[in-house]
């Protein structure tokens, strides 16, 4: 008789460099899996062990070391189940990405990734090395074959189509692939391939959490043999999935599995925002943050997604006008704080502004005011911010998007002060998209109407608007998205039927603010090419295009 197997996936977070924490919680977990759940497998993302990516952690010897030791007490305290746990497995000299197959105290299988990616925001070749003497992985559960492949494997017909040829007619896929824009559609194309070409089922299980400047969504899935895919498991959620798998049908029977509420772009960006928040916060020991909030719809996000991600009580709001701060700036930032319940400070800029002035007087003399003096103003702002977060304790978020950080409209030392930028890969038009939808869930708009609707300004000159500096943002941001996402040429790009001049001076500023870009603090990636380490372009560079 065909058998039936209950499987466990745990899509939860495995903090990077905690081996003591997630030794315990995956101990505990595959008690839960086992003793609450029933069931007879329980599979954890990749390097779940050690978390993801552990960077240069895995150059040194010790930490290689304490994974081994954590491993083997991990394998040692398996019984009444298989589990499935990722790790870095040394051996010798040479370090592999691979998944050990445990039960009954030992480890039964040891699977190592067979496929590296090295593009993008991924550099496994890096550390990792594949095995040449390397096959599928294939053990039994319950008198089922069940195979295994890690991530970036499936995007590759081989590993999977072997391990079909080995007998496997479940695989499971532990995974750790960070949020992007549209990747969900991506990936459910992928699976519905390899399942026609292998027949297999799979059971995709992703990590969840941010982690610097990536944040994992989870969102996994399972696909039957036939063809049919899973609805995705909830985003950005911690959550136990459990399903059955009939032998005799290959498919799947969910017994526990939360579905994705809403799988909108903006709703799945911000949530990919407000968990990097949460996360990078929690795991860098800060329980507040600080945001200069100036009446402007970059600010004003900022401070909303902070309130989703850290709870009112946690952000302290403050307004730096100056001299040139329209009165309405300074009623909007203090209606939305008071719409979100946020705690508002006001800092007058004139004072430290005018003794910066006075104190480079004599230097200046005889020169025109010029963009100087209004960067004095942001960077009057941004030690202040500093002075507060130093003197109290918290950290103080950026609040730049990607399309000011690519053309250098963004004051270094001034308000890209901050230990990190939640919209710095959020193009100015996906700000304000963003900002609309924000206002559409969960109750009372959170961002007033005003600062939707007015126009952008940094309001360090009187009557400055952004768009006199700047194209307008529908059409610099179609530039940039060709430019930098696609990276497209600068003839691609005139060809598509934007001004040539206009193209020339956005792409030569991309260009040289590069050294400001490599200053910024992180921030999540939600973009197809995010600036920082998916993004790496040199400095000094005489490339023209």
């Amino acid at each position: 008789m065909p058998a039936t197997l209950r499987i466990a996936m745990a899509q939860f977070d495995y903090p990077v460099g905690d081996l003591a924490g997630n030794t315990r919680r995956i101990l505990e977990q595959i008690a839960v899996a086992r003793d609450e759940y029933g069931a007879d497998l329980v599979l954890f993302p990749e390097l779940a062990l050690s978390g993801y990516p552990p960077e240069d952690l895995l150059m040194r010897p010790s930490f290689l070391a304490d994974c081994h030791a954590a491993m083997d007490e991990v394998a040692a305290a398996t019984h009444g189940i298989t589990a499935v746990v990722g790790w870095p497995e040394s051996a010798g000299s040479i370090l592999y990405n691979a998944a050990c197959v445990l039960r009954d105290g030992k480890i039964i299988a040891n699977y190592r990734k067979r496929e590296l990616p090295n593009y993008n925001v991924f550099d496994e070749r890096r550390y990792f090395h594949v095995d040449p003497d390397g096959g599928p992985c294939v053990f039994e559960v319950k008198g089922v074959p069940v195979g295994l492949v890690i991530c970036e494997d499936l995007w590759f017909a081989e590993p999977l189509a072997d391990t079909a040829n080995a007998g496997a007619e479940l695989v499971l896929v532990p995974n750790a692939s960070p949020f992007e824009h549209d990747k969900h559609a991506q990936r459910d194309a992928l699976l519905a391939l390899r399942n026609r070409e292998t027949g297999v089922a799979l059971a995709y299980l992703n990590v969840v959490g941010g982690q610097d400047a990536l944040v994992f969504d989870g969102a996994s899935v399972v696909a039957s043999g036939n063809g049919d895919i899973s609805p995705a498991a909830a985003a950005f959620t911690e959550q136990w999935l459990v399903v059955d798998y009939d032998a005799a049908t290959r498919g799947f029977t969910p017994v526990r599995w939360m579905d994705e509420g809403d799988e909108s772009r903006d709703a799945l960006a911000w949530r990919a925002v407000t968990r990097g928040i949460a996360d990078y916060c929690g795991k860098n020991g800060f329980g507040k943050v600080w945001v200069a909030l100036s009446g402007g719809i970059d600010s004003s996000i900022v401070l909303a997604m902070a309130v989703d991600a850290m709870g009112a009580d946690n952000v302290t709001a403050v307004r730096l006008p100056s001299r040139y701060t329209a009165g309405l700036s300074n009623a909007l930032a203090e209606e939305q704080c008071r719409a979100l319940g946020v705690r508002m400070e006001t800092v007058e800029i004139e004072g430290p502004f005018k003794g910066f002035l006075q104190a480079l007087g004599p230097l200046f003399e005889g020169r025109e005011a010029d963009t100087t003096e209004e960067n004095l103003q942001s960077r009057t702002r941004g030690a202040i911010m500093m002075a507060l977060s130093n003197k109290f304790g918290g950290l103080l978020l950026t609040t730049g998007n990607k399309s000011e950080y690519a053309v250098g409209y963004a004051t270094i030392y001034g308000d890209m002060c901050g230990g990190y930028a939640p919209i710095k890969d959020l193009y100015k038009t996906e700000v304000f998209a963003l900002a609309r939808w924000r206002n559409t869930v969960g109750g009372a708009p959170v961002i007033p109407q005003a600062v939707i609707d007015r126009p952008p300004s940094a309001e360090l000159r009187e009557n400055q608007l952004d768009q006199d500096s700047l194209p307008p943002y529908d059409v610099l941001d179609a530039i940039l998205l060709r430019y930098v996402d696609r990276e497209q040429s600068r003839e691609e790009i005139i060809a598509a039927g934007f001004d040539a001049e206009v193209v020339n001076r956005m792409l030569r500023l991309v260009r040289i603010n590069e050294w400001k870009r490599q200053q910024a603090a992180p921030g999540p990636k939600v973009s197809l090419r995010a600036f920082g380490r998916e993004r790496r372009y040199p400095i000094s560079n005489r490339y023209p295009a």
